[in-house]
């Protein structure tokens, strides 16, 4: 006889969601990655989607524009993103285009695109010697 059960046993670790992006990935299956994602994302606990790109040869802009909605669709999700097997050229890529950190950082549930906490709202100032007009039809602000 063994002895008595634990009041809370442990729990299982949570499923790690990855989607694996290959060569080559182009803009037109962009929409089918995002509702993979979305797909996985329903069946999986919770916690950043890891996306392993290590099957991505030579990167360009197509992979960049997957990496970018993938990561919208996961924070419409309340999910972060974070990038595995990413290589330097990919990398440098990133860091060019302004996404390294976007793709690298989990999302905070509920503010995954949001302003980011204690920041200001940046101020316009008008450019000089530019006319703002109103077209017709247009909402009033």
């Amino acid at each position: 006889m063994t002895g008595p059960e634990p009041e809370n046993p442990p729990m299982p670790p949570p499923a790690v969601l990855v989607l694996v992006l290959a060569q080559p990935v182009t803009r037109a299956e962009v929409a089918r990655l995002c509702e993979r994602l979305s797909a996985l994302a329903r069946r999986a606990g919770p916690g950043p989607v890891t996306v392993d790109v290590g099957g991505v040869g030579r990167p360009d802009l197509a992979v960049v524009e997957a990496l970018a909605r993938l990561r919208l669709t996961a924070g419409r999700l309340g999910r972060g993103i974070q990038l595995r097997n990413a290589r330097g050229e990919l990398r440098r890529l990133l860091a060019w285009t302004g996404l390294d950190e976007a793709l690298s950082a989990p999302a905070a549930l509920g503010h995954a695109l949001g302003p980011e906490p204690g920041g200001e709202a940046e101020q316009r100032e008008e450019a000089l010697g530019v006319q703002e007009g109103v077209e017709p039809g247009d909402p009033a602000p």
